[in-house]
Parts: C-alpha cells; structure tokens; sequence
C-alpha cells in the first residue's frame, strides 16, 4: 500500500466520525478554538484550530456569493477536516461586490497573518478554493510561494472572468436573438442588479416557452452548446451518447431552473467590479464556434428533426454580433481575474465532469494556460463522475487533499489514477467516483 494510503487510513476513523457515517459511541473531541477578526479594509476572517492540531492550515477561499467569511467548502467536510487534527481559515473578501478577485487574495493572507500572530507559524499552508474561490486559490498558487506550500481546486472557475463573460454572452445571444428576435433581451451594462436580474427572468421564460416545439428544443441546444451545457443534470448516470433528446431536456431544466437567473444576475457583480463590461461578440464567427463544441453533433441533429436551416441561424448570429467591450474593464479583468498559469506550488484541481454553473472545460483551457508557462510539473487534474456543480462528497475532496500533501512531503505526485483515489475516497467511508476523462476545449475561449 502506498504511504499516501495508509496515511487515509489512519484518519478513517475520525474522519468517518465528522461526517456521521460510524455507529456506536466515540468519544467528543475537544471543542476547537474558534477566532474571528477584522482587516482594515473591512473584510472578515475565521478560523477554527482543533485541540489536536497537525501543524497544517487549510487557507479556505469561498466561492461566489455574499461576502461573509468561511473557513471550509461545507459542514461535513469542514467537520472531517478538524477533527483530522488540519486548521481552517477563511476569510469574507472586500469590494463593492461579490466578484472580490481584486481582494481576494490579499485579504486571504492577511487573514492567514493574523492566525499566525495567535498560534504560530504552521507547519504547512494548503490553498483550497471552490468555484469563484478556485480561481482565488490558482492565483494564490501563483503568488503566495513563501506562505503557500501547495494548492488544493475544486470546481474552480479557472479559466477567469474573461473567458467567463464571453462564452456566457455567446449562449445568451443566442438564446435571445433566436427565440425572440422582436424582443431582444438586454445582455450586459446593467444599470443596477434588478435590470439583471429581470433579464435572466427574461431569458429564463424564453426557454421555458420554446420548450414546446421541435424547432425551440433545437435553438435552446445551440444556446447550451455556446454555454459549454452539459447534457447530464439527474440521474446516477447521463443520457446515453445518441439520445440527442434526453440529453436537451437536462440542458433545458438546467436553463431554466437555475443557470441563466444565476449567470445573468452574476454577471452584473463582475461588471460592477470591472468598471464596465468585457464581453464581446463583434467579430465572432458563429459557425466557427459551434464546429469546435463537443455538441455539436446534438445540435446538428435536433436541426435536422426540427427541419431548421442550422447554418441559416449561425449566419443570422454572425451578422447581428454587435456588443463591443468597455476597454478599462477588460484591463481591470485581466490583472485580477485571470490565471497565468505560473504556478510556484504543486496544485491539484478536481471538478466534477457535468458542471452546470463552472463547465469542467475551464479545465482543458487552465491546463494548456499552465503548460504554455512552463509549470506542468506543478499541476495534476482529476475528475469526478457527477452531476452538479461542486457536488463532490467530503470522501473526495478529502482524497485529494491526501493526494496533494503526499506531493508536497515527497516532491513527486503519487498515483492519481482514479482507481487509487477511490480506494483512499472508500476508505474515508463513501465510494468515490474518480474516472479517467479528459475534457474538450472550452468552446468560445481563445476565437477573441
């Protein structure tokens, strides 16, 4: 057995503890000190210390949403990792909104100063962000070789803010100049979050509505397509490679039960951190941009079923593209919100492979970012067969985190295969469900 396995199973009992999978009575563990604080730019942190602590800080960056601190991705997990013996920290960020890119990482360190002035300086420092907090922890990665000594991504939004807005705004351009091109729904430069979010009201109808017919099923496709859309929400497993259908209908209930009302009321947040908006679609040839989609089989058949002109609709897009960036936003995107891929310390980023919110291709355009650099040594990927974004169970995250501390102890990465990670995930008490996948090219990153 290897030594970053028998490391799991030396913590299996505690960990299967935290997240309430033994029977029987153990005994309590000592409450851990618990700290809070303030950094002056008004952000907050927390931290957790456990009585019996490792000597390691897990520094915990959150994902999108409102900016109050939190020191781990979840209870359970967070559970599992005190009583491991690991420290969290995390802080709230600062900014005027919840795309924080600008602070993040600073008031992540500083928040991890003012731990270190109270118990001392840790052994070892792990980065571990999700979502919007994966992009947070792949830039700490790149900045913080002194007070980092590895990075721990999930279902990191890596591939940055102007990736993000692009292929977004391709999706949603779509959906609003096909499906009501009488009515075209204002897609960026928000003049407050209500004007947002009643355009992702707006979209949200729209694909609800054409749900009904043959030739609305076949442009909702095209849309989800140009959002990089999995074609799996429910179920143990995705509908099956040709059930062009059963794979739609997920993409639709997807659309509309959550993605475009989260994705257009998001994308005011960037903007009002940016200073304006960095997307664009001018110029984009919309042809060129469904031929390299992983959908783009789908989509060509459900056009065919509905006896639509596909190459009619993508002209139609290519012709009417008119939305230009705002140039200072799209500085202020680049400086704060984007990787290099420079990484200084090993990462280790996992993502689940249907991710409807952060599409796991982010992880294709991160990976050639990083070897473009000179830094793939550094980095390892590995993928979850699930459905949903950051659906991962503490026995996988945890797993990683294993995998990822093996790396730093020994200077070599131990066996990734998904076999051996889902033997360390079993042995943290729930199955896992690594697989060998390698994601398809994020479909509107790199045609600007």
């Amino acid at each position: 057995m290897s030594g970053w396995l028998r490391r799991v199973g030396a913590l299996v009992v505690t960990t299967l503890t935290a997240i309430g999978l033994t029977t029987g009575s153990t005994a309590q563990a000592a409450t851990p000190t618990h700290y809070t604080g303030q950094l002056p730019d008004g952000a907050t942190w927390v931290a957790d210390v456990p009585a019996a602590w490792n000597g390691t800080v897990i520094l915990y960056s959150h994902g999108f949403g409102p900016l109050e601190a939190r020191n781990a991705p979840d209870e359970p997990t967070g559970q599992a990792l005190l009583e491991a013996g690991y420290a969290l920290i995390g802080s709230s960020y600062s900014g005027p909104s919840w795309w924080a890119l600008a602070s993040a990482p600073r008031d992540q360190f500083a928040s991890l100063d003012e731990l270190v002035r109270k118990i001392g300086e840790p052994r070892r420092t792990i980065a571990w962000g999700t979502s919007m907090g994966g992009l947070v922890s792949a830039l700490e990665a790149e900045s913080g070789h002194r007070r980092l000594d590895g990075a721990l991504t999930t279902c990191g939004l890596v591939a940055g803010a102007l990736n993000l807005n692009n292929y977004q705004l391709d999706g949603e351009y779509a959906l609003s100049r096909l499906l009501a091109p009488a009515q075209p729904v204002k897609l960026v430069r928000f003049a407050n979050a209500d004007e947002a979010t009643a355009s992702g009201a707006a979209l949200t109808k729209l694909v609800t509505d054409a749900q009904g017919t043959a030739a609305g099923r076949a442009r909702i496709a095209l849309g989800a397509a140009l959002l990089n859309m999995p074609a799996w929400l429910t179920g143990d497993t995705p509908p099956g490679p040709a059930d062009y259908v059963g794979q739609q209908q997920q993409q639709q209930q997807a659309l509309a039960q959550f993605v475009l009302g989260f994705v257009v009321s998001g994308r005011y947040h960037i903007e009002l951190a940016a200073g304006g908006n960095s997307a664009y679609n001018r110029g984009v040839d919309y042809r060129a941009l469904l031929s390299g989609s992983p959908l783009a089989r789908q989509v060509r058949a459900l056009y065919r079923a509905a006896g639509l002109d596909l190459d009619a609709d993508l002209g139609e897009l290519t012709r009417h593209a008119d939305i230009t960036p705002d140039r200072q936003a799209v500085a202020t995107l680049a400086r704060t919100s984007q990787a290099t891929g420079r990484l200084r310390v090993p990462s280790l980023a996992i993502h689940t492979t249907a991710d409807h919110l952060v599409p796991v291709e982010q992880e294709n355009w991160y990976a050639h970012r990083v070897r473009s650099a000179g830094r793939e040594p550094l980095l390892r990927q590995a993928y979850v067969g699930a459905a949903g974004h950051c659906a991962f169970r503490p026995s996988e995250t945890i797993a990683a985190l294993h995998a990822l501390e093996s790396r730093i102890e020994t200077g070599r990465w131990p066996d990734l295969r998904p076999e051996r990670l889902n033997a360390a995930a079993a042995a943290l008490g729930a199955p896992g469900r690594y697989l060998r996948y390698s994601p398809a090219p994020l479909t509107g990153a790199g045609h600007r």
